[in-house]
């Protein structure tokens, strides 16, 4: 009896901890799918360059990488809870203030103050969640935390659309405040006070500096292909830079007595190939929404409302099949579901790659974007529950934060090649409207130019798909045999220390 009042017990403050986590992922992650589906407002508003409309989106999600490691290190030191509530503060400010924006330029670097406190939160949710689930509930929990992403991409296009076409593009960024300040209240109630997971130990400074500079220089050069062509001397020098340096780092973190990336965790290859499947499936599925908000905006002439409702399947069948996922688990192991998952966003990249054409076909699309939503639905929640649940608690910060870094480093790294390829086969002084969403009316070679450009970026993205499907197949047999070791078996003091 006592065994049962202590599980559910445990439980009560599991879902606890689940209610913050999962608001607070809602109000965030709709931030970012409404301006996906708002860009061309902003673009509208401020007259904006095509590397200013790319900087809107890149710098939110260039901070948030190289932040991310950082965050979930300090998160290990000196707590999650009070590493959380700092993140909630931080993004509720910078939102009220993006709203106030003069120009598209303050507005970017207002977008890089909502990253960091966005790198504050992301960095901690996945951790506080297994952390707080005994771990044969680990999946339940974990599918319910991943569907409240959805549920941001499900609500964030039709609030996004709204605002921009009723009450102006300032308030995309005004309406986080009292959400966050509800978050920010009830996550001071809810989260438990816990002692820090690490021992207060050095920070790794060396190992911050080379970190933010070797992906700083990679994540930049990247960016500024779309306005400036991937032979253009600043995006060589940057990525060479990024070669260059990441070798370094890591051989930097082998020798530091306190490292901040631990290099050891990538010794058992299921989670290795698993951090690389996490990867490539953010390189292939970030562009979805936004090409498709974009493609009912550019090319059938929609206004943002419109373009955020006829994208709205993306996110119904991930927050379908994300919060099914725990069920799901019960049958079939996370690594199975993860290859089924990628083997169904192929089949909704091939749609749409067969769909996307110059007259609209909304019928066609809708099944792609479907299938696609599933993919990520099925993916992400597996993948992330095989990730976490073999590490002691001393390890998910930083194991996660590892997660989440290279997962948003596969956001910008797709983003920029997305933008990149999507207008490629356009002349440099007519990108700018595919960003401001008028070129339907501006040009009609340049329309099917567009189109073009659209079947090259779905076939890239659909080759990408496919090398994350060989990674999952490949974490799934690393983790079903004799060769792989579980990381908690690795690390026995740390979790003793646990």
């Amino acid at each position: 009896m006592a065994s049962r009042g202590d599980e559910r017990a445990a439980m009560r403050e599991a879902w606890r901890t689940l209610s913050v986590v999962g608001l607070a992922s809602i109000f965030s992650g709709m931030s970012t799918s409404a301006l996906n589906v708002a860009l061309p407002s902003v673009v509208r508003h401020f007259s904006a360059s095509a590397t200013q409309a790319s900087w809107v989106l890149l710098a939110f999600m260039l901070t948030q990488t190289v932040l991310m490691v950082t965050f979930g290190r300090l998160a290990d030191l000196f707590g999650r809870r009070s590493m959380y509530l700092a993140g909630l503060t931080t993004f509720t400010v910078a939102s009220l203030a993006a709203g106030f924006a003069p120009s598209a330029w303050a507005l970017v670097g207002l977008r890089v103050l909502q990253a960091a406190g966005s790198a504050m939160l992301l960095t901690n949710s996945a951790a506080l969640v297994t952390d707080a689930f005994p771990r044969h509930r680990l999946g339940q929990g974990m599918g319910v935390y991943l569907a409240s992403f959805s549920i941001a991409q499900l609500l964030g296009p039709t609030v996004g659309g709204f605002l921009a076409a009723h009450a102006g593009w300032r308030w995309l960024f005004w309406y986080n405040v009292p959400v966050g300040l509800a978050c920010l209240a009830w996550g001071a109630v809810a989260l438990r006070r816990t002692p820090p997971a690490g021992q207060r130990r050095s920070l790794d400074l060396p190992g911050n500096l080379l970190v933010l500079l070797a992906l700083g220089s990679g994540l930049v050069a990247l960016s500024q292909v779309t306005s400036l062509g991937w032979s253009a001397p600043a995006v060589l020098v940057g990525l060479g830079a990024s070669a260059v340096l990441l070798p370094v780092f890591l051989a930097a973190e082998r020798r530091t007595a306190h490292p901040l990336v631990d290099v050891s965790l990538f010794r058992d290859r299921a989670f290795a190939f698993g951090l690389l499947a996490s990867f490539l499936n953010s390189v292939a599925q970030i562009g979805v929404v936004l090409l498709f908000a974009l493609y009912f905006q550019a090319v059938a002439g929609e206004d943002a409302l419109a373009a955020g409702l006829r994208v709205l399947p993306v996110a119904l069948t991930a927050l379908v099949f994300s919060s099914s996922s725990g069920l799901l688990q019960r049958r079939f192991a996370p690594r199975t579901l993860t290859v089924v998952g990628n083997l169904t966003t192929a089949a909704g990249l091939l749609v749409l790659l067969l769909s996307a054409t110059a007259d609209v076909r909304y019928d066609h699309v809708v099944l792609g974007l479907a299938l696609a939503g599933a993919g990520s639905g099925l993916f992400m929640p597996a993948n992330t529950t095989a990730l976490m649940r073999s590490l002691p608690s001393a390890r998910l910060g930083i194991a996660n934060a590892m997660r989440l870094m290279l997962q948003n480093t596969g956001i910008v790294v797709g983003t920029a090649v997305i933008l990149s390829v999507l207008t490629s086969p356009l002349p440099l002084d007519l990108r700018r409207y595919v960003f401001a969403g008028t070129i339907s009316g501006v040009s009609g070679p340049g329309l099917h130019e567009l189109v073009t450009g659209y079947h090259r970026t779905l076939l890239t993205m659909l080759g990408i798909c496919t090398a994350t499907l060989v990674a999952s197949v490949c974490a799934r047999r690393a983790g079903s045999g004799s060769g792989s070791t579980p990381v908690a078996e690795q690390q026995p003091a740390a979790a003793a220390a646990a």
